[in-house]
């Protein structure tokens, strides 16, 4: 019999899959399907705005008040409302959709990570096991099943594209959370409402947590995961893929992608308690480095059709890595102001995204190849600095469904005269 908790995350991870199979879909094709005055692109632009501003503010406010389970399905109803929008594509509709979507984004997201480490530092406990371990397997299960969404979001793209097939997987997302996740957090969202902090302490608690230089230090780590996942779907189909293959073949390139990444996610997320994160961080960088130094000079001709696949597939290889190692790092760094910190992963890492996509138009390829490697070059001086704290100070685990607030644990700490390891 499997744990309550890993029910839990399989259902987290099927009910993201149903969701993104459906928007992954509409996204790929939004420049196509409303190509009218650039209204598609613009729509994504407003969807990536949205999602800063939301995490500045929201996320906190909503996961502490209605707990991580039903901030999931509020964020679900978002994503819905944009398949309602395309349904009769306009201004009016895809603006307005596009905006609510970017608000339940972040906290859809940083609640799905809240919820997994919670579940994981459970399970750690019940099973006497170190809790950062079983957190990394958990978001390597939750990415391995959530990847292939990149496969079958494609193939309904291509095979039975219709909106209301969308409409119809995102409301069955929201119906097996509402279902059959166990609400982890209830005792704690409960207790954050019968004891209410002030307003503006958890408003402003995403801004608050940047006085930890160790998230300042995270940010370059946290804005590449942007710009490689933009750099992929965007600047390589369109000036590799579609100039040399077709336009055709961009479908065919995301899903080689999405199965590496599946099934690499699955793979590093067991991986990591044997290797520790430093080693995958450091696969992941060389992988990325060796592809931006072959892209850029690469010629790319329709013989070499393999190729076309190589890049793809090591660069899933490598994002697997990126996501699941730099969620679960989060999660263990900051596990006492876990949806602050998971609010400022989705902040920087959409931040990333937009530069990316504000510049795509401006400049030629061999310049935004340019900036990758320098983001690149600048995540590996200053990740290792955190890992390095890590290593000699290490963040102690959080208890759990424990009664305590953060401020009485702080208390308490603060009358520890020393510790002696046992």
């Amino acid at each position: 019999m499997i744990s309550r908790n890993f029910k839990n995350v399989l259902v987290v991870s099927v009910g993201f899959l149903s969701l993104f199979t459906a928007y992954g879909g509409l996204q790929s094709l939004q420049s196509s399907l409303n190509a009218e005055d650039g209204m598609g692109v613009a729509s994504l632009s407003v969807i990536y705005a949205s999602i800063i501003v939301s995490s500045m503010f929201l996320p906190p406010i909503m996961i502490k008040n209605l707990g991580c389970k039903w901030t999931i399905v509020a964020g679900m109803a978002c994503y819905v409302s944009y398949s309602f929008g395309n349904l009769y594509p306009g201004w009016y509709t895809l603006i307005p959709t596009s905006v609510i979507l970017g608000l339940g984004g972040s906290p859809l997201w940083s609640a799905k990570c809240t919820y997994l480490t919670i579940s994981g530092n459970l399970q750690g406990a019940k099973e006497g096991k170190k809790g950062s371990n079983v957190i990394n397997q958990y978001f390597g299960i939750f990415f391995f099943i959530f990847q292939s969404s990149a496969v079958w979001g494609n193939l309904m793209s291509s095979l039975i594209f219709q909106q209301d097939t969308n409409i119809g997987v995102g409301l069955l997302a929201m119906l097996i959370v509402a279902v059959f996740l166990d609400n982890v957090d209830r005792e704690q969202s409960s207790q954050f409402r019968e004891n209410r902090e002030p307003f503006c302490q958890t408003f402003l608690a995403t801004f608050r947590l940047l006085k930890d230089w160790r998230l300042l230090t995270l940010i370059p780590l946290t804005m590449y995961s942007g710009f490689e996942q933009s750099f992929l779907s965007g600047e390589y189909t369109k000036n590799y893929v579609t100039c040399a293959l077709g336009i055709h073949f961009v479908g065919y390139v995301m899903m080689c992608f999405g199965a590496s990444n599946s099934l690499c996610s699955f793979l590093f997320g067991r991986l990591a308690r044997y290797t520790g994160r430093t080693a995958l961080f450091a696969i992941a960088a060389l992988a990325n480095f060796a592809c931006i130094i072959a892209l850029l000079f690469w010629r790319p001709h329709p013989d070499n059709l393999a190729v076309f696949f190589v890049f793809p597939a090591l660069w899933g290889m490598a994002d697997a890595i990126w996501q699941t190692q730099t969620n679960a790092l989060y999660g263990i760094l900051f596990s006492r102001d876990k949806e602050a910190a998971f609010a400022n992963y989705r902040m920087w890492e959409s931040l990333g995204f937009v530069i990316a996509f504000a510049y795509s138009t401006f400049i030629c390829l061999e310049y935004k190849l340019y900036i990758l490697l320098a983001v690149l070059l600048l995540t590996a001086i200053t990740y290792p600095i955190v890992e390095y704290h890590e290593h000699k100070h290490p963040t102690l685990p959080v208890e759990e469904g424990s009664n305590l607030t953060s401020k009485a644990v702080q208390r308490d700490e603060s009358n520890i005269i020393c510790q002696t390891k046992i």
